[in-house]
């Protein structure tokens, strides 16, 4: 079959676009014909026909702009489905993978500073976000929704009118293997860190909205343990950092800090389903998150993680941490569910195809 794919970005580090490039390359080895609709950004999956749709406005316009232009082009191809990860005016099915615009407005101005609260989401950007998130949501628009947490469903639902038996649950998908296959003992002595030292880990782009800040938070408070964190991702450096925190950039490897980590911790204010919760756990890590990420909801207390509700809740944090620490047999961790990319792809393209069995026969009508 061939499929029309629709992300304005696509690089190597996000989680969205990691997705999309994974997701390629299964349908690709599975004989899928794919169409990718981008904005050419760079490391363009090779396993599709590209078409680039350049973008010459604002930031704040660039959405509307995306959207307008890929109508008219989608409107041209011969394809089965149109499946878009990007909030757009119309498309068969739509992933749900960067959640609900306004929620995440909600949770920013819940978390933020008093003086910045009335400054949240009264921009352009954000209104021209939550016009096409209104589009996106209608059910003459969209036939069939993707949400990889039940949270995110839940966000659905309570704020738009759609049909809950088009929404469908396909958590996230990862290179289980590849995640597996760090090199621990070299990682840790490339960034200094002794064999009797606890390395925590945070992974991700996006500080704020992540939660780095309770992490550091909670670290200057576990003083009287042999702790240290390794920061794996982008973001403007904290000043005030303490000095047992690796800021290591974006990683091309990040299968090595998995390995060479011993408790991974990521509390954001907002996360539909952190692929990054996924890799660790799949990498045999316990994971310390909060209950505004989807993917919470594979977390076992106790078993392989925990979950805290509040995630500027440092003493929470802080108990989560030592717990961990005193429990290192507990590595590798369990995990029931299915981590695998190839689940996902299998989950994905049944919703695919169903909505493409309602184009044609909506076509022969």
């Amino acid at each position: 079959m061939k499929w029309a794919i629709v992300r304005r970005r696509v690089n190597a580090m996000g989680g969205a676009e990691l997705y999309v490039r994974r997701l390629i390359a299964e349908l690709a080895r599975l004989q899928h014909s794919v169409v990718l609709v981008t904005d050419g950004s760079v490391d363009i999956p090779g396993a599709a026909d590209v078409r680039v749709i350049p973008l010459d406005n604002s930031r704040a316009d660039q959405a509307m702009q995306f959207d307008k232009q890929a109508q008219l082009l989608l409107g041209s191809l011969d394809v089965d489905c149109v499946f878009s990860l990007e909030r757009n005016g119309r498309q068969d099915v739509y992933r749900a993978g960067d959640g609900v615009h306004r929620v995440w407005l909600q949770q920013r101005r819940r978390f933020a500073p008093w003086w910045k609260r009335p400054f949240m989401g009264v921009g352009a950007f954000h209104r021209n976000m939550l016009q096409l998130e209104a589009q996106t949501f209608h059910p003459a628009n969209t036939r069939r929704i993707i949400v990889n947490s039940e949270m995110v469903k839940r966000e659905i639902l309570e704020h738009f009118r759609f049909p809950e038996d088009r929404i469908h649950l396909v958590r996230n998908g990862v290179d289980v293997s590849r995640v597996q296959s760090g090199k621990r003992a070299e990682t840790r002595a490339r960034f200094g860190v002794r064999d009797d030292e606890f390395l925590l880990l945070f992974a991700g782009s996006g500080w704020e909205r992540k939660g780095l800040a309770f992490v550091l938070a909670a670290l200057r408070k576990l003083a009287d343990l042999r702790v240290k964190l390794l920061v794996a991702g982008k973001g403007k450096r904290p000043c005030c950092a303490p000095g047992n925190v690796i800021f290591a950039g974006p990683m091309a490897n990040v299968e090595d800090a998995y390995a060479a980590a011993d408790l991974f911790v990521f509390p954001p204010i907002y996360e539909p389903s952190a692929n990054v919760c996924f890799e660790a756990l799949a990498a045999g890590l316990p994971v310390v998150t909060s209950a505004c990420n989807g993917a919470a909801e594979i977390i076992e207390p106790d078993i392989n993680g925990t979950v805290v509700q509040n995630p500027s809740d440092i003493r929470a944090l802080i108990e989560a941490i030592r717990f961990w620490k005193a429990r290192p047999a507990a590595r590798p961790v369990p995990v029931k569910a299915d981590l695998s990319i190839e689940r996902n792809v299998r989950e994905t393209l049944a919703v695919l195809e169903l909505a493409a069995a309602e184009r044609a026969a909506e076509a022969r009508r």
